[in-house]
């Protein structure tokens, strides 16, 4: 009898013990992350949060007795799994009026996929579909002596030429390549247009604005091919995340391409100089020493660089139009970059649409299908569809 008692204790502190651990995950659905690691868990736990709503009540129904452990997991564990649906209930806050706030921008659009003219912005079920693959071809664009810089080019799956999505991948200027987050570019591509994922050269060896360069090239090398790939040369648009959506932003407005449509900015850095000045927590990274290396210097010692590679700096009555995708809860690239940009946008006259998502973390899109993942899908969508009509 002892034996089974003593079991029976162990079994609701071990209850206990992963109530009070779901509790403390699911406190990032509503908190920034405060340390590195923890970031990459607010991002799981935000963005599939039915992963954790799941978990939660299995281990609520694990036992619903009265002693003092069971009680207590009991009351941790309900409140873990009201924190794990918040991500839910403001995404359908958000859904709500995004698609008569988008259309207050930039109109109805042009032609878009027969399935998207019924889409919702978010439904909770879209969260559980299967996102399809699309086979991408490989080329090289540029060569140097050591390196050769290439594109994975996602063909449209609609017949015809059309537009052509350049995606910049981030990673703080110095690691990354353009396999990150590739669900996009197959999605695209299956409602109609032409992807190109570029890879580009990484500082420090190389410093800004050889990013920047390395757009254009890519641009010109779509354009020399446009009849091979199918493309509608009236029609780019880059796309970038995070350092590559500093070098999209900064490439949009200072690249004088005519059949340059728009720019999307997924979490950019698009002050460097006032981001500088207020750097990340050195718990989560450095960020004063990953721009120096891709800048070339501290602020003191190169102020016109920094200025020369802020993408708000150049932004003017001609810029072309954009959209900003920010979420509050950003711990690598703090969201007043956007609402500076955005509000730059707004005194120079710009149509832009800026989508801000509360419980969002820097690097959310990881998941398609999640709260954020969908949001922002649908909105890249239409923005899309209303730029290159």
């Amino acid at each position: 009898m002892n034996c089974i008692h003593y079991l029976f204790y162990k079994s609701r502190m071990v209850r206990f013990a992963i109530c009070i651990v779901l509790l403390l995950i699911s406190l990032l659905t509503i908190f920034k992350a405060f340390e590195y690691s923890m970031w990459m868990v607010s991002i799981i736990a935000t963005e599939f949060c039915w992963v954790f709503m799941l978990l939660t009540l299995v281990v609520l129904l694990s036992g619903f007795l009265s002693s003092k452990y069971q009680l207590a997991g009991t009351i941790a564990g309900i409140m873990a799994l009201i924190l794990f649906t918040t991500p839910i209930i403001r995404a359908y806050r958000v859904a709500a009026n995004l698609k008569q706030d988008f259309i207050a921008v930039f109109g109805p659009g042009g032609p878009i996929a027969d399935s998207a003219n019924t889409q919702l912005p978010y439904s909770f079920f879209n969260m559980f579909r299967r996102n399809n693959d699309i086979a991408y071809k490989t080329y090289i664009y540029n060569k140097y002596p050591d390196l050769n810089l290439t594109m994975d080019y996602f063909p449209s799956q609609k017949k015809g030429n059309r537009p052509c999505v350049v995606v910049v991948h981030g990673g703080s200027w110095n690691k990354g390549d353009n396999k990150q987050l590739p669900e996009l570019n197959s999605y695209l591509a299956g409602i109609g247009y032409n992807v190109a994922a570029i890879t580009y050269r990484l500082a420090p060896k190389y410093q800004s604005p050889a990013p920047v360069e390395d757009v254009y090239a890519a641009i010109a090398y779509l354009r020399q091919h446009a009849a091979a790939l199918n493309i509608d040369t009236g029609n780019f648009v880059l796309l970038g995340r995070s350092a590559g959506a500093q070098i999209a932003l900064l490439a949009a407005y200072t690249l004088r391409e005519p059949g340059l449509k728009a720019v999307i900015d997924y979490y950019g850095p698009a002050d460097m100089v006032w981001g500088y000045s207020v750097p990340a927590s050195p718990l989560i990274m450095d960020s004063r020493k990953v721009m120096c290396d891709y800048i070339g210097g501290t602020y003191q010692q190169v102020p016109k660089k920094f200025a020369a590679c802020s993408p708000l700096e150049f932004v003017n009555k001609q810029s072309i139009p954009t959209l900003i995708i920010h979420g509050a809860n950003d711990v690598l690239v703090s969201p007043d970059h956007s609402r500076r940009l955005n509000l730059k946008l707004e005194q120079n006259g710009i149509k832009h649409f800026y989508l801000r998502l509360p419980w969002a973390t820097h690097g959310f899109d990881f998941n398609l299908n999640g709260p954020g993942g969908q949001l922002a899908t649908y909105t890249v969508e239409r923005f899309l569809n209303a730029v290159t009509k």
